[in-house]
């Protein structure tokens, strides 16, 4: 398993470790936080858009078509009603260039086999547990 760290810095903002990178997360100040980064739900959204990227680019790259300006655009939604989650995400592709139409399909094909999108689809076991600190004696 893959390891990463959250380690809280002040207030609402926490500075999350993976691997040899910090990522800065924070609420907005309209949610008491002083908009030091992106809030969690962000990021859990710009990782599906990132990874839609990803894959969108080794499509084009492995046949040979500009993925240079690559853009993927990304909305996002609340449930109006508990619990708390995103219950809508649309993603917009924005290759350079217009595909060929025979590439189309193979590049959407391509996105949807996007990892973060199918931990989406098939949602990963989540466990939580409480590790209490140790007090020297």
């Amino acid at each position: 398993m893959s390891e990463m760290l959250v380690v809280h810095r002040e207030d609402d903002a926490f500075a999350v470790i993976v691997r040899d990178h910090v990522i800065h997360v924070d609420q907005p100040y309209m949610g008491g936080g002083m908009d030091a980064g992106p809030t969690p739900v962000e990021l859990f959204v710009a990782s599906l858009a990132a990874c839609t990227a990803h894959h969108a680019r080794r499509y084009l790259k492995a046949r040979c078509l500009p993925a240079e300006g690559l853009e993927v655009a990304v909305e996002y939604a609340m449930s109006p009603e508990g619990p708390a989650r995103v219950a809508r995400v649309e993603l917009r592709l924005r290759p350079p260039v217009r595909l060929p139409d025979r590439d189309v399909g193979g590049l959407m094909a391509a996105v949807m086999a996007c990892t973060v999108h199918n931990s989406i689809l098939d949602a990963p076991r989540i466990g939580v547990r409480l590790e209490s600190e140790v007090t020297a004696a």
